[in-house]
């Protein structure tokens, strides 16, 4: 390695000498005075390197108290001094309070008393730089720490040192540009902060519009399905409805599960009954009183035709729900027979009931003519238990049977409305009647049936409907469609009109009405009805007239029914499709069922 090396400074080249405690590279100039220079004292030990000596020609001394330049000898003969690093003088201490040389040690180039500014040692330009920054060499003081004084680049800016003690007298102005903060700067860093903020705000704001973007439209779509899911579960979606128009749903009227029971009201005052259907459609949550005319015509144990108002009153309860399951394709799970006592009880079980009446009734226990009604006529009429009663048997004058039936679905529905929907608590109310079911009907299940079906009274999912029958009894296609199939979800089967024996009946008493009297007894008592028109004239006397031989027991048995004496039977000319022909006289009695 070449240990000459020419800086470029000075008048000749400079040799590595070593290097100082950070590692920097220390020069010389060369001369021909630097073996006797290197030449150690005899007797002594040559000294550890250290940075803050006055050494001579062998680096630099940046507190150099000496004006000698470095490359100088000593003169012949003479040996350089034992190396002192702090050049035979005392060291210089900062925070003596004595009297101190004034050629002592001073770290900052000054006189600690005398006021005598010592020279410093300008050899910096005789120095390679080096790069990195500035390095605090400056010895510590007593304490041991690095004086933490400011470099000042002129003589002016350096702290005056004042007193006796020699301690520096610092001003605050020179530490001004420490405590007060550059106003500028602090103004495009707020500027900086706003301009950030108010980004990210619009960023949050954008954000927070897209999430709740995001949230409507999906609370929009569970909305529109759920709507959709609810249509279709009540088959009102179009092209799914079943051809009752709205009725029905997606499920098949035939797949559609129900609860049927059969209701027969006596009339124990004046005789009669009235028969319906509760119906409970668990699947479309659709209630139903499907009213019965007495006159529907079923068929016997024996095979023989008969008439519903017969049956109850002779077959009894289990015969006449068989015979319905069979007319109607339909299961019946349960009878229950409810004589018009027990109506007027339950109606003031429930506390009254409010009805649409279509017409004044009569109290039916008081027969002094022009006493006021015991039923108005008139919207949202309340009527107690007897009132219900009155209404749904009451007949007028003239009127068919199917006038009074729809008065007994009202008195129905309106009793569902204000049945307690809880089970339990509908089972009490039966069980307050104190009324003895037909098995298997008990208190509990009927409770629970009419509790079910209050509830779809309540919401208005509850309607009456009648069943249409012919004249014979029988059951027509449209009846078949709008109520066997769409509500009880059966098929009709009803017993074909040669079974029955065909009475024609002609009218010559004078009073219009006891053709329909006529006509329902006669279906009652399980013939087969044909309307014969009125006669030209009256008529004193009845006539029961048949074709037949074969036919006479059957027109004396026509005869007993319609309560007409065994002599007006006669064998003659019959009505075209009949079996045997009724004329009604004078003497004709209709009965009051």
């Amino acid at each position: 390695m070449n240990d000459r090396y020419d800086a470029g400074y000075g008048d000749g080249p400079y040799e590595l000498v070593g290097y100082d405690e950070y590692g920097q590279p220390v020069y010389q100039q060369a001369s021909a005075q630097r073996p006797a220079q290197a030449q150690q004292v005899p007797g002594t030990q040559q000294p550890a390197y250290d940075p803050y000596a006055q050494q001579q020609g062998y680096g630099y001394d940046p507190y150099a108290t000496s004006g000698q330049q470095p490359g100088s000898s000593y003169g012949s003969g003479q040996q350089p001094p034992a190396y002192d690093p702090y050049g035979s003088r005392a060291p210089y201490d900062p925070y003596a309070t004595g009297t101190q040389d004034a050629t002592g040690y001073d770290p900052y180039g000054q006189a600690a008393s005398s006021g005598q500014q010592p020279r410093v040692a300008e050899q910096t330009a005789h120095i390679p730089q080096q790069a990195g920054p500035a390095k605090d060499t400056r010895p510590p003081h007593g304490n041991g720490h690095t004086p933490d004084a400011p470099e000042y680049g002129n003589a002016s800016d350096a702290p005056e040192y004042g007193g006796a003690s020699g301690e520096p007298d610092y001003h605050t102005e020179q530490f001004a540009f420490v405590e007060d903060p550059d106003g500028d700067s602090e103004d495009v860093i707020d500027w900086l902060k706003f301009t950030e903020n108010r980004t990210e705000r619009r960023e949050e704001a954008r954000r927070r519009a897209r999430g709740r973007l995001i949230a409507l439209v999906v609370v929009l779509a569970l909305v529109a399905a759920g709507g959709v899911g609810y249509l279709w579960f009540a088959g009102k979606l179009p092209g799914l409805s079943s051809s009752d128009g709205g009725n029905g749903t997606a499920t098949p009227v035939a797949a559609q599960k129900r609860d049927v029971l059969v209701v027969h009201l006596h009339n124990t005052g004046k005789g009669g009954t009235s028969t319906a259907l509760l119906v409970d459609n668990t699947t479309s949550k659709q209630g139903t009183t499907v009213l019965l005319p007495n006159s529907l015509a079923l068929t016997g144990d024996d095979g023989s035709t008969t008439t519903l108002a017969k049956s109850v009153d002779g077959d009894g309860t289990s015969g006449t729900r068989d015979q319905l399951d069979t007319v109607l394709g339909t299961s019946i799970q349960g009878t229950w027979r409810l004589d018009t006592p027990y109506l007027q009880n339950l109606v003031d079980l429930v506390g009254n009931i409010e009805l649409d009446t279509d017409t004044d009734v009569p109290d039916p226990d008081t027969k002094k003519k022009g006493t006021a009604p015991l039923v108005h006529k008139g919207q949202s009429q309340t009527l107690s238990g007897k009132m219900a009663v009155a209404y749904a048997t009451y007949r007028a004058t003239g009127e068919s049977q199917n006038a009074q039936l729809q008065r007994f679905g009202q008195v129905m529905q309106g009793v569902l409305r204000k049945m307690s929907s809880d089970p339990s608590s509908a089972t009490i109310t039966v069980q307050t009647l104190a009324q003895i079911l037909d098995p298997p009907l008990t208190d509990k299940d009927l409770g629970a049936f009419l509790a079910k079906l209050a509830d779809l009274a309540k919401s208005g999912h509850y309607k009456t409907a009648l069943l249409p029958v012919r004249s014979d009894g029988t059951l027509s296609a449209q009846t078949s469609d709008s109520v066997v199939k769409d509500i009880l979800g059966g098929t009709a089967k009803s017993p074909s009109a040669g079974s029955a024996v065909r009475v024609s009946v002609q009218n010559a008493t004078g009073v219009k009405d006891d053709t329909e009297k006529a006509r329902v007894v006669l279906l009652n008592g399980g013939f087969t009805f044909l309307e014969g028109g009125g006669a030209s004239g009256t008529e004193a006397t009845s006539k029961v007239i048949y074709a037949d031989a074969a036919d006479k027991a059957n027109a004396s048995e026509v005869a007993k029914t319609l309560g007409l004496p065994a002599g007006s039977v006669t064998k003659g000319n019959v009505s075209s499709g009949a079996d045997v022909s009724v004329i009604l006289g004078g003497d004709y009695k209709p009965s009051s069922s």
